[in-house]
């Protein structure tokens, strides 16, 4: 899974690699958790768009803004072996609502040392060998409230299973099953954006662990509570949250 991760706004990256521009939209925090803002590029008219979503996907049958809330928890990340029958996934699959999530890295939870470290996991930095940006697959929404009308965009990460990935593999807790992030090879950004949901399927692989970089990180003071304690299954409190 992927609860944590540093957004990447590069110009460059975003105008020459993903084919747009950076948004016109306010700022977003450094570090993004379940519950906060971040951009997302998304297919448009004009090929492609990034837009301001919250990381915490809400289907658009969600009854009011405490239900979207509550949704949210529990959606920053898709199954993609289950993402197309789940009911909070399957509208925004069939619609080919196919988003790309530009990132510097995310963390994740390595308990290797745990024994030496008070029982608590390590948190790890995981990014591209080469230290350029990248861009992870995923799911975007846009919810109605019945009662103001107002609208906010939000998305998910799409995960596949990485047992025995020489470096998904290492992390969380022992015994459970290992997640990662779909990773979309840079020079298939445009074809990941306009699949069809078959073709879309394709994409559900784990990235090569040899393009990979990881290493110990340090926990930011500003973390949430679930990131400084090393337990990311928790959702953090929602902050800048559009809701």
């Amino acid at each position: 899974m992927c609860t944590n991760f540093i957004p990447s706004a590069r110009t460059d990256f975003l105008d020459k690699r993903l084919g747009t521009v950076a948004p016109a939209v306010p700022g977003w925090p450094a570090e993004t958790y379940p519950g906060y803002a971040a951009p997302v590029v998304v297919r448009s008219s004009e090929g492609a768009a990034v837009q301001l979503a919250q990381f915490g996907l809400v289907p658009p049958w969600s009854k009011d803004a405490r239900h979207a809330r509550e949704l949210a928890r529990g959606t920053y990340n898709a199954r993609s072996e289950t993402v197309a029958i789940k009911p909070s996934f399957r509208h925004a699959w069939a619609a080919r609502q196919w988003a790309l999530v530009p990132m510097e890295c995310f963390f994740e939870p390595c308990w290797e040392d745990a024994a030496t470290q008070g029982g608590r996991a390590t948190r790890w930095r995981i990014a591209m060998h080469d230290q350029e940006p990248f861009a992870v697959a995923g799911l975007w929404e846009r919810w109605t409230d019945k009662v103001s009308g107002e609208q906010a965009d939000s998305f998910t990460l799409l995960t596949v299973n990485a047992d025995g990935h020489p470096v998904m593999g290492r992390m969380h807790r022992p015994g459970d099953e290992k997640r990662m992030p779909v990773i979309v090879p840079a020079a298939h950004y445009a074809d990941w954006l306009h699949a069809s949901p078959q073709q879309a399927m394709a994409f559900m692989t784990r990235f090569p662990a040899e393009q990979m970089h990881s290493e110990p990180a340090p926990v930011p003071r500003a973390a949430p509570a679930a990131a400084r304690n090393a337990k990311p299954q928790t959702p953090p409190p929602e902050n800048l949250s559009l809701f």
